[in-house]
């Protein structure tokens, strides 16, 4: 399902878009649960991953770039289905997060085989869970929760979406995969200095309780 509570939300300025209203309400109206549409962004999560490591093939990495939108799709619409079509159901903060660390590894890791550095994508993938551990941790505590930082889900996913379009048109012209280690590289640092900076950002509000 999609965020729980006002507060827990993440903050999308696509949300207030007429083409988000439009599917959301339409998705409600066809009984479409909000859990079943987060379980999706693992589906195109995972075509996108198997599409990755196809490097030498240009139309494989606009594939693959359309795959990781459709996940942030879902992942835009099931919170809109659950608040706004009145289907939030108990379990949906499960749904919420955990198919987001599982659409995030895939893609990430995926991406850290094609360039030929697993590690760098493991990294990635482990400094993505732990900005998301950070935001969820300070909302456990009280605070709301900080979605704030350089490299957040949308920003990844930005950047993983620029490098695989980047790497269709390195194809073309060249054997190398510079495109996908610059945005894993990208990734991995940002999400590093999301952690610390969320991690400061929380140290100082329990600070002040």
């Amino acid at each position: 399902m999609g965020e729980e509570e006002d507060a827990s939300r993440r903050p999308i300025a696509s949300r207030s878009s007429s083409w988000a209203i439009g599917m959301s309400a339409w998705l409600a109206r066809t009984g479409v649960t909000p859990n079943s549409i987060s379980l999706f962004s693992i589906l195109f999560a995972g075509f996108g991953a198997a599409l990755i490591p196809l490097t030498t093939h240009p139309i494989a990495m606009i594939g693959a770039a359309f795959s990781v939108q459709l996940r942030l799709v879902c992942n835009l619409l099931d919170g809109m289905v659950a608040i706004e079509g009145g289907k939030k159901t108990k379990s949906g903060a499960i749904y919420n997060e955990f198919p987001d660390r599982v659409a995030d590894s895939l893609l990430l890791v995926a991406a850290g085989y094609a360039c030929g550095f697993p590690w760098l994508g493991w990294l990635a993938a482990l400094l993505a869970a732990l900005t998301a551990y950070i935001r969820v941790f300070g909302g456990s505590v009280g605070l709301a929760q900080d979605f704030s930082g350089i490299m957040a889900k949308q920003r990844r996913m930005a950047v993983l979406t620029a490098g695989l379009v980047a790497q269709s048109v390195e194809t073309l012209v060249s054997a190398s995969q510079w495109s996908l280690i610059l945005s894993s590289a990208i990734i991995a640092t940002g999400s590093l200095v999301t952690c610390i900076t969320r991690t400061i950002t929380l140290s100082h509000s329990l600070e002040r309780l």
